[in-house]
């Protein structure tokens, strides 16, 4: 298939595209290669596709409405994987214009584009962090999403709002993906094993949140891989058995699914960090930090539709995971 991934140059979008090209799909990759983060490490994960016969690479800001309708209009992808957006729950905080120009008007742009060019399925990713204020464990797709605690997460879920509607008035098929605190090699700087790692190695303390009481669902990014190529692959159709007496918030009568991609086994902060000690043989000087605005104590994904769905099983062990980490990172950092 032709498949436009958006956000191409990114932690998941660049494990994705190497999946795809192995597999012998043409991918359309799109990047902005902004300086959210180090841009050095973008520019390494593109040199790694650049080349391949199945790939082209076009550097394109979401919010160019006319760049966008002009892709979409030239290269015709079958389906589209749409990755890209502003990270960060902190970060919202401090720049909340850049979720809106990236994550709202650019989405709107990438449906446009799926509208009018006929796109058999859009994936695309939203986030745990639309689980907000719920505290039910473990988070489920069929449980209500109303309460976001910061607008990376409230634009997420108006990305499920926005699909939704496309959806219904025009029949484009599209499945969201909640994803749950991806790690493993290129991964990003900004996520928490990256900042220990660094941290650690050059000898500075760690800020560790919520005194030490973080739980997070890691989830190896070969594990989201897979997990992201197998609902490529299955485009949805409505739920016959809907009822808008009582909605089912992951399901819809139009083609729209809703899905949690984790590993389905919270970890704690305080273990993750005392495997990357292990890993990387030194003690970590740990600062203990009450809760930032905008962060959750706890995620933990029920995955039992994807796994009926297409067989998603995540299979990769977190002390494992994070021995992978600190392999890549001491051999790209050269430490």
């Amino acid at each position: 298939m032709k498949i436009l991934l958006t956000g191409v140059a990114g932690f998941i979008g660049y494990h994705v595209a190497e999946r795809l090209l192995a597999r012998g799909d043409e991918v359309v990759g799109l990047d902005n290669l902004n300086a959210y983060y180090d841009v050095r490490l973008k520019e390494a994960r593109l040199a790694r596709l650049t080349g391949h016969p199945g790939f082209s690479f076009h550097r394109l800001d979401l919010a160019d409405r006319a760049g966008i309708e002009d892709l979409f209009a030239r290269t015709r992808p079958q389906r589209v994987v749409h990755l890209a957006a502003q990270a960060g729950v902190r970060y919202s905080l401090q720049n909340p214009h850049a979720y809106v120009e990236s994550n709202l008007v650019g989405f709107l742009h990438v449906l446009e584009g799926c509208r009018h060019h006929g796109v058999e399925h859009l994936v695309y990713a939203s986030s745990s962090s639309v689980y907000g204020a719920n505290t039910r464990m473990p988070f489920s797709v069929h449980h209500n999403v109303d309460h976001p605690l910061s607008l990376y997460a409230a634009s997420k879920k108006a990305n499920e709002l926005m699909a939704h509607t496309y959806g219904h008035l025009y029949g484009l098929p599209t499945t969201g993906l909640r994803f749950f605190t991806v790690y493993g090699p290129w991964g990003r700087p900004d996520m928490a094993l990256f900042l220990f790692t660094r941290a650690i190695l050059e000898g500075r303390p760690i800020d560790v949140f919520n005194e030490g009481r973080m739980r997070r669902d890691f989830t190896y990014i070969d594990d989201i891989v897979e997990g992201v190529v197998r609902v490529t692959d299955r485009v949805p159709a409505g739920n016959p058995a809907w009822n808008g007496d009582a909605p089912d918030p992951g399901t819809s009568r139009a083609p729209y699914r809703i899905y949690n991609i984790g590993n389905h086994a919270p970890v704690e902060l305080l273990h993750l960090i005392g495997l990357l000690e292990a890993a990387l043989g030194r003690k970590a000087e740990k600062r203990l930090l009450p809760l930032q605005p905008g962060d959750v104590p706890a995620t933990y994904a029920d995955v039992d539709e994807l796994v009926r769905d297409v067989g998603f099983q995540p299979a990769t062990p977190i002390e494992e995971g994070v021995r992978r980490f600190v392999a890549w990172y001491r051999d790209f950092y050269r430490v």
